[in-house]
């Protein structure tokens, strides 16, 4: 019985956690599927930088400390609702595209 409790809670948990591809949707739009466009012409491009450079960028995005390029507004409305966790795995996918 506690094998099987333990099992599910470990199933729970992956299903709960943040999944970077799923959470890269929404970014599409501006910066391409594979991340290879400069989001509205004035971004740097994304894919390429490491995930703790994307990881920091979203972060300040978020805190609203990060204005790069005027794109500051833009980018704390679309990293408002993500969770640390979310951050975490959104820059590692990111990170990983070739």
């Amino acid at each position: 019985m506690k094998k099987i409790a333990l099992a599910m809670l470990f199933a729970g948990v992956s299903l709960m956690a943040a999944d970077g591809k799923a959470l890269a949707g929404k970014c599409a739009a501006c910066h391409g599927a594979s991340f290879e466009k400069a989001a509205l012409g004035k971004s740097a491009i994304v894919k390429g930088q490491s995930a703790g450079a994307i990881e920091k960028s979203l972060h300040g995005y978020k805190a609203g400390t990060l204005n790069k390029a005027g794109m500051g507004a833009l980018m704390k409305g679309q990293v408002a609702s993500m969770s640390d966790a979310d951050i975490k795995a959104l820059a590692s996918y990111i990170a990983g595209i070739k």
